[in-house]
């Protein structure tokens, strides 16, 4: 049974996994700077902006004490219903970048290997008997697009850690209690919406640290001749595909173009039901002192908005563009893998 708590609580910062990514040392590591932008006084977001966010922007209770889908319960029958009538040419698009069994890289296999092998072998010769594989990867890979689980960040309430809702987070050997991947659906049809910054900006891609604010996205509701709504996935496109295939490999989680943490008020208020970003979603560095995710701590334990980190958006610009339209049925599937802290992003496009 859920304990519902409803509280003023300080900011408490916490992502294991996140955290240890920021620890990763390489030969090939860069030094990367706050962007100066975000330090400007119309702009800048402090950690005690963001504890006053936690009450403000809380959709804790908001469809029951008992849920566990958070925004996703904004996309609805109708909504489905809408997001049909905008396939018109049938064409298709992957939103999903699956893990490669490339040598490891600077932005991937951070969290564990990713192994493929033939799994029926000959015990004499070593050579495939039967046409049967097994596959081994981390679900928060960098290279990987994936949808993390609300369980997945979590706040601190009177020295006890909490979710979203109110959830306590009880975390064993085999997964997230609540809020784990499993818990919030396993298909979804809505209305999906690209904003495509670097072809607003005329570049190929944002270079690395470069924020996105609320200004940005409005002028992409006016470039686009589109308008973010309730129950909308939002895709967010920084380039970062565009660059890597170009520069190859760099540490983009913690120097990658993103959401500022001042658009946080622009995505409760607009109701967005899932966000998608092609990097980490959070600019990095932060320019908030003292947290480098904030886009990721607020939207998971107070807006119960799930997110997708390393969305594929390369092709879906590419189809946009040409069809001029930046408006997209967008079909998800998760794969409900039990006590999960994520799934592969499986999703496509259709115009």
């Amino acid at each position: 049974m859920l304990k519902f708590i409803k509280a003023v609580r300080p900011l408490v910062i916490f992502c294991a996994i996140c955290s240890a990514l920021l620890q990763i040392t390489s030969v090939n590591a860069q030094p990367f700077q706050v962007h100066p932008s975000t330090q400007d006084r119309a702009v800048k977001v402090t950690l005690e902006t963001l504890a006053k966010w936690e009450d403000e922007l809380s959709n804790w209770g908001r469809w029951g004490p008992d849920d566990q889908r958070g925004t996703l319960n904004l996309i609805t029958a109708e909504k489905t219903k809408q997001a049909a009538a905008l396939v018109r040419v049938g064409e298709t698009v992957t939103l999903q970048h699956f893990v490669t069994t490339e040598p490891p890289a600077i932005d991937s296999a951070s969290f564990g290997p990713t192994e493929h092998w033939m799994s029926r072998l000959d015990p004499d010769t070593g050579e495939p008997t039967f046409a049967l594989d097994e596959i081994q990867f981390s679900l928060h890979d960098g290279m990987l697009s994936h949808i993390d689980a609300l369980c997945h960040y979590r706040t601190e309430i009177d020295g006890e850690y909490v979710i979203f809702n109110g959830y306590p987070q009880n975390l064993t050997a085999t997964g997230c209690e609540d809020l784990a991947i499993d818990r919030m659906g396993t298909s979804y049809v809505t209305r999906g919406i690209l904003v495509d910054m670097p072809l607003m900006r005329g570049v190929e891609w944002l270079d690395p640290s470069t924020p996105i604010y609320v200004e940005d996205l409005l002028a992409w509701e006016e470039f686009a001749g589109v308008k973010i709504s309730s129950g909308d996935a939002l895709f967010i496109r920084t380039g970062r595909w565009a660059k890597r295939e170009a520069d190859g490999p760099w540490q983009y989680g913690q120097g990658g173009a993103g959401l500022h943490a001042s658009v946080l008020p622009f995505l409760h208020e607009r109701d967005v039901a899932i966000l998608v970003g092609d990097a980490v979603n959070d600019v990095q560095p932060s320019g908030v002192t003292g947290i480098n995710r904030p886009i990721h701590q607020l939207t998971q334990v107070n807006l119960g908005l799930p997110i997708v980190d390393n969305g594929y958006l390369k092709e879906v610009a590419e189809t946009a563009a040409r069809l001029q339209r930046w408006e997209f049925l967008t079909a998800i599937q998760i794969n409900p893998i039990k006590g999960g802290t994520a799934s592969p992003f499986n999703a496509l496009a259709s115009f």
